[in-house]
């Protein structure tokens, strides 16, 4: 039988490799795209390579500058 103490330390050191597996798996994955919600709800993803991607960020980018330069009240 395994010592009380070993037991636990393999449950931790499973859980931190699971918790590292999964920010390589994150890290990975992801990738700039803009999400639009439609009136009935749904969603569509847009990948920053995309044409319509890119106009989206165009315009996200021109709103923030806007936001930026606007004085305070």
């Amino acid at each position: 039988m395994p010592k009380p103490h070993r037991v636990v330390l393999d449950r931790v050191s499973g859980y931190a490799d699971e918790a590292a597996a999964f920010m390589r798996r994150r890290r990975h994955v992801r990738r700039p795209f803009a999400r639009v919600y439609r009136a009935d709800g749904s969603s569509v993803d847009h990948p920053a390579e995309s044409e319509t991607g890119a106009a989206l960020f165009a315009a996200a980018g021109s709103l923030i500058e806007l936001a930026a330069a606007r004085p305070e009240r």
